[in-house]
């Protein structure tokens, strides 16, 4: 699978730990910023270039997006067509995977000044693994959240 990653300064380190992680782990890995630290930056442009490659594919191609929260860069990804964020910052895992099952989320947004290392890799694991059900109802969900 072909798994693009971004973030601002808040997310820069732990984004490089989990992109070499998921490279390890036999994904390809796509970084599309920020390449240095600069505690200055915005995470808008970095996580517009990941959001518009998940945008344009079709198939098996997520996004892990990070920021201080995660928040805002879910919502600059959510702004594009064919992008459904879910965000994550820390406790239960639950939530990950339904965000993949109910919801198909192709792109990841976790809070980096939330957790660590440790616990962003158990969510990023659980996330790329879990399969979206394709249940009428929430393919139904999906079209009518595409249609707005």
């Amino acid at each position: 699978m072909k798994v693009y990653f971004a973030s601002d300064h808040a997310g820069f380190e732990l984004k490089n730990v989990l992109a070499s992680y998921v490279r390890e782990r036999g994904h390809e890995v796509i970084d599309c910023g920020a390449y240095t630290y600069d505690e200055t930056d915005d995470y808008p442009g970095f996580i517009r270039k990941a959001a518009q490659m998940v945008s344009r594919s079709s198939g098996e191609v997520r996004a892990v997006i990070l920021g201080k929260t995660g928040e805002g860069e879910a919502m600059a990804a959510n702004r594009l067509p064919n992008v459904r964020a879910a965000v994550y910052y820390g406790g239960n895992t639950k939530i990950v995977s339904l965000s993949r099952s109910h919801n198909d989320a192709n792109v990841l947004s976790l809070g980096a000044g939330f957790m660590d290392a440790s616990e962003a890799k158990e969510a990023v694991t659980l996330w790329l693994a879990t399969k979206f059900s394709g249940e009428a109802r929430h393919m139904r969900r999906i079209r009518d959240i595409e249609q707005s």
